[in-house]
Formats: structure tokens, sequence, C-alpha cells
């Protein structure tokens, strides 16, 4: 582990947490928003816990996480677009706790928190079984297909996890509103799949193969 990397950890996670917050805050006018502390408490924790674990036993793929600079201008697009999406979707959030948008009850918040966290189990898992897993699309050097546990069921299981946890994310807000403009994550994940596939069977050797071994990218017997 070294300074540099914890630091730029540490960095982007405060950054990130205080970002996403503001967002928040803000637009609702109040720090009395308790579902953005709620979604606060379920994406920072574990999010700092896992950063932790990946640079005290695998620096490497947490310098991999780490590294979003993505040279496929399509996922340039795809990126950009996320991050508007998010954006909108806190700030949207924000103002229907403050204006009363179509307000969700609090079960279904407290009903999807409980899916988040599932999810960033899902997620976690993802991380152990494929140590190749970078932020930007690339073949990296010595890089075999990974073919067994969650990608014996689904070709992007990271995906997966990813889908659900962002949905969750406008239910847990407790706003309607921002769920539905978290759906557009739906098209842009599958313009992302489409492309990182056509880079994998260029550069992967196996890969044509494993696509042809498991059939569902990201949902089983659905897609």
């Amino acid at each position: 582990m070294s300074k540099k990397l914890f630091m730029q950890a540490i960095s982007k996670f405060f950054f990130g947490f205080l970002f996403v917050a503001t967002l928040l805050f803000l637009s609702a006018g109040t720090l009395y928003y308790w579902n953005a502390w709620l979604l606060l408490a379920i994406l920072f924790i574990p999010m700092f816990i896992a950063g932790l674990v990946m640079m005290i036993f695998s620096p490497e793929l947490l310098k991999k996480r780490l590294n979003a600079k993505e040279s496929e201008k399509k996922q340039q697009q795809v990126i950009k677009f996320s991050a508007l999406m998010f954006i909108t979707a806190f700030l949207t959030a924000g103002f229907s706790f403050r204006f009363h948008w179509l307000r969700l009850s609090p079960n279904i918040s407290y009903v999807a928190a409980v899916i988040f966290l599932l999810a960033y189990g899902l997620y976690a898992e993802v991380l152990r079984e494929n140590a190749y897993l970078a932020r930007m699309i690339e073949v990296q050097e010595g890089q075999k297909v990974i073919d067994t546990g969650l990608y014996s069921i689904v070709r992007h299981p990271m995906y997966t996890a990813t889908l659900l946890l962002f949905l969750a994310m406008g239910l847990v807000l407790g706003s309607l509103v921002s769920f539905l403009i978290l759906l557009a994550y739906l098209p842009l994940i599958v313009k992302r799949i489409r492309n990182e596939e056509a880079v994998l069977v260029r550069d992967l050797q196996g890969y044509e193969v494993y696509q042809k071994k498991v059939r569902y990218r990201l949902i089983p017997y659905i897609w």
C-alpha cells in the first residue's frame, strides 16, 4: 500500500460524500431529510469498508477501480450521461422532499435500503471473483476469461449489481420522480455492455466461446 494510493482513495471518498450530500441537502433545503441520511449511510459506509479491505489485501484492484479515465469514445458518452442522470436524480429527490412531489412511503424506502445492501454484497462478490475489474473498458496483460461463480450465470454480474443499486437509490430517497429518472440507467448500461463485449471479443482470447457458454448478459432468462 503506497501513500499516494491511500491519499487518492481517501480524497475521492470524501469528495464523493460531500458532493452527494451537498446535492441532496441543498435541494431539500434542510438537514432533516432523513432519506438522504439513510442513503449516505448505506452507500458510503460499505464503500469505506470495501476500500479499506482492497487497500490492505488487493491494492492493485483498488488502483484499477480508482482509475476512471475511459479511452473508448462511446464509453465517454455513457459516463457523461450517467453523471448527468445522477445529478438530476439527487437534485430532484431533494426538491421532492421540500415540495412533497410524489413522495413514497417510509416502508418502501426501508425495503429499498435492504435491496441496496444486498446488491452491495453482490458487488463485493464480483470484486472478489474478478481481479481484472477496472472501471474503464480494457483488456489487461495476462487477462483471462472468468467463467465461474456469478460469471457462470450472467456475463456482466457487476452491472447486474449496479442496476439494483442505482434503481434502489431513488426509492431509498423516497422520490418516485428520482426513481423514474434513474431508469435511464437501463439504456445506458445496455449501450456500455454492447460496446464492452465488442472490445472483449476483439481483444480477449476465449471470450467468444464464453459468450456461447453463458447466454445472458445482465439478467438471467431475460437479456
